[in-house]
């Protein structure tokens, strides 16, 4: 299967394909349950509020045991947003839609896109650093232990997004394409497996991003 970037429409020169569309969706969604689930909190919460806190909890508890309750409230928004938006859109892929109806398609499935979320990263880790640290107090990370180690450290600092967008790709990618190969060999019986197998792979997915990223961030803020 080669990755889909079929143009759909334009707007204003701009080329739209069916991972824009899929993702436009998605955010559209999301939207509407934040807005649903906050517009009118509770004591005593709904099912739909009940559920969020429990997700928000749920996130918050797993980001602060790698970086500590303080600095998981504070890059809750950051890390949180990432983790929703990627297992939602590896969970388009296993919809028996995904990849047929035109117009969508699993956006982690494309490389502009894997790679966008490893931007985001690239550019919120530093931000972030100096931001904690002070332009010269994060300095100091790219010369520590010794100052020789700052072209080597650089070099980390750009493979590290690049590592991020390549490896959630290719998983999500490749998942997909063994699951349609599958389907072509043996079209009863194991591609429902892979698609089960699917639903915690994708969710693997997820977390990995977000934690690396929550290692980075901890990385990044802690004082030389």
């Amino acid at each position: 299967m080669e990755e889909s970037s079929e143009v759909l429409f334009s707007i204003f020169g701009l080329k739209v394909t069916s991972q824009v569309t899929t993702m436009w969706g998605i955010m559209l969604v999301l939207v509407v349950i934040s807005v649903l689930a906050t517009r009118n909190l509770k004591e005593k919460p709904g099912k739909l509020q009940n559920l969020m806190e429990m997700a928000v909890s749920a996130l918050k508890n797993f980001f602060a045991g790698l970086m500590g309750e303080d600095k998981a409230v504070r890059y809750m928004p950051l890390m949180g947003t990432l983790f929703i938006f990627i297992i939602c859109s590896n969970y388009v892929g296993i919809l028996p839609a995904a990849g047929v109806v035109k117009g969508f398609t699993a956006p982690t499935s494309s490389l502009s896109t894997t790679a966008a979320l490893g931007i985001i990263v690239f550019f919120s880790l530093h931000f972030i650093g100096v931001r904690t640290c002070g332009l010269k107090g994060y300095g100091k990370h790219f010369i520590k232990p010794v100052a020789f180690l700052l072209p080597f450290l650089i070099i980390d600092e750009i493979v590290r997004p690049v590592s991020l967008a390549l490896r959630l790709y290719g998983n999500i990618f490749g998942e997909e394409t063994v699951t349609e190969q599958l389907y072509e060999l043996f079209p009863i019986g194991v591609p429902v497996v892979m698609m089960v197998l699917s639903l915690l792979f994708c969710a693997i997915q997820a977390v990995v991003f977000t934690m690396l990223t929550a290692i980075y961030i901890e990385e990044a803020t802690e004082p030389v």
